[in-house]
């Protein structure tokens, strides 16, 4: 299998194994992905995913070998790997290792949070192989990091070192090498203690209110968080606070 899962108390984590190619995505591998993240939305017991390449590296991006065998690794509805045009609705963090370059770039991008370790790079470098990044990266690297150094990495297609990403905060932590997963499921551990309704919720409004008018924010929000407020899990967290204790969610 070139997609490994597993659950780490209330963390899902998605692993890429393809060490030959430097876990570079083929038609398999993003149908893997793609159920991979569909069991994450779907699982009651967790709150977040975690995605990660094994042995050193994230990601290569397209798998080029796979590409001029004539396979698209693009999943409908969800695009390239199974993520770029339709991410979970949990959150989902990277950790980075090596390489994410082109689409596994892209797979970043597509993640909500990331941890880096201090040697990883990152690369937009389609343009270097005569393609455009179409996966979503066009639109969420502006949006992520001001938008005259996002053209600057899309057009020259540059290799971006980690320390260089987390200046201009496209990485969120930056860790010693060889720790971006532990450190990422530390991360997801400080996610995954609060309400696994108001998590998903949250996600969802910063998502979605980058459409919104001002005007109509506070009402398309309480579309959203009023059912959370009303929910079961919302009475628990009062209750664990007035009686000093941790809560114990249900997600309902």
């Amino acid at each position: 299998m070139t997609v490994r899962t597993e659950t780490a108390g209330r963390t899902f984590v998605i692993t890429i194994d393809r060490p030959a190619v430097r876990n570079a995505v083929d038609a398999v591998t993003s149908e893997l992905l793609a159920a991979a993240f569909d069991e994450l939305d779907a699982r009651p017991d967790v709150t977040v995913g975690v995605l990660a390449g094994a042995h050193g590296h994230f990601c290569a991006g397209l798998d080029l070998r796979a590409f001029l065998a004539g396979q698209r690794p693009s999943i409908p509805e969800r695009g390239f790997a199974g993520l770029v045009r339709r991410p979970p609705q949990k959150p989902l963090i990277a950790a980075v290792e090596g390489a994410a370059l082109g689409g596994g770039f892209e797979m970043v991008l597509a993640c909500d949070l990331v941890v880096a370790a201090q040697d990883a790079f990152f690369g937009q470098l389609e343009v270097t192989r005569g393609l455009v990044a179409s996966g979503g990266g066009l639109m969420r690297l502006p949006r992520k990091i001001p938008r005259n150094i996002a053209l600057e990495w899309i057009l020259t297609g540059a290799r971006i070192s980690a320390s260089r990403a987390h200046e201009v905060h496209l990485v969120n932590r930056l860790v010693p090498s060889g720790e971006a997963l532990a450190r990422a499921l530390e991360l997801a551990e400080e996610v995954g203690r609060n309400g696994p309704l108001a998590v998903r919720a949250s996600k969802q409004i910063v998502v979605e209110s980058q459409d919104w008018t001002d005007a109509e924010f506070f009402q398309r929000q309480a579309e959203i968080s009023d059912p959370v407020r009303a929910s079961a899990d919302a009475q628990e967290g009062a209750r664990a606070f007035v009686e000093g204790r941790r809560p114990e969610w249900t997600g309902r």
